[in-house]
């Protein structure tokens, strides 16, 4: 069962230096029918105006990645950690007993692409942490590379969630197939151009909720960026 979320639907909000699409309820966007996914709680995606961003505020309890499609990050947090993040790179911030943070567009001249994605942990109360690692998805079109993962496995961010994330680049033509196990669910997300998943059409910015598959399999139309999630 594939159940579409399709781009135009998402919740929006334009604030002069942000504008946002909401794939969940977030903010002043509430609906009941998009709550979330499994422990997938929120896909944003933001561009933010040059010199322009979100001021420090707090979280709790909730696994918080960031992935930046153009443009660069600049983060600053509570716990002490100053970055840069860029395309190709994956932030994970644990938010567990509580973090304040500030995000900002490192740019004065250019906006900055991302998609922030909240995941609900396992387990309340745990220390907050950060963790920023490269993975140079682009310089391997074609293939998916597992990001995030409860272990933290070939390299990838830890997340204290049974959940694996997986980014691709594909050119037109390329496909990928990702078998899911018994009782797994996945949720696929389009960051740029047109793919086609299990027969099924899906352009940038569309969502895709997939229970009782096999396999998702996933065939780029367009250069194309995904992100697949791989959820409990």
């Amino acid at each position: 069962m594939i159940t579409i979320r399709k781009s135009e639907d998402r919740g929006h909000a334009n604030h002069g230096w942000l504008n946002t699409y909401h794939t969940f309820s977030f903010a002043n966007y509430y609906n009941p029918k998009h709550m979330g996914f499994r422990a997938l709680r929120v896909i944003n995606e933001d561009r933010v105006s040059p010199g322009a961003g979100f001021g420090t505020h707090g979280h709790k309890d909730m696994e918080i990645i960031t992935y930046v499609l153009e443009g660069a990050l600049e983060h600053k947090d509570s716990i002490g950690t100053g970055s840069i993040i860029k395309p190709g790179e994956i932030q994970r911030m644990s938010a567990g007993t509580g973090i304040q943070h500030s995000e900002f567009n490192h740019s004065k001249i250019d906006s900055v692409h991302l998609l922030q994605i909240w995941i609900l942990p396992e387990t309340e109360g745990l220390a907050a942490s950060y963790e920023q690692r490269t993975f140079e998805v682009a310089k391997k079109p074609g293939k998916l590379h597992l990001v995030a993962a409860k272990e933290g496995q070939n390299g990838a961010v830890t997340v204290h969630q049974d959940v694996e994330l997986y980014a691709a680049v594909l050119e037109p033509s390329q496909r990928i197939v990702h078998t899911l196990k018994p009782q797994r669910h996945a949720w696929v997300q389009v960051a740029r151009g047109q793919v086609i998943l299990n027969n099924l059409p899906l352009d940038k910015g569309d969502g895709a909720a997939i229970s009782e598959e096999e396999e998702v399999v996933i065939e780029a139309t367009t250069d194309a960026e995904i992100l697949l999630f791989d959820l409990a």
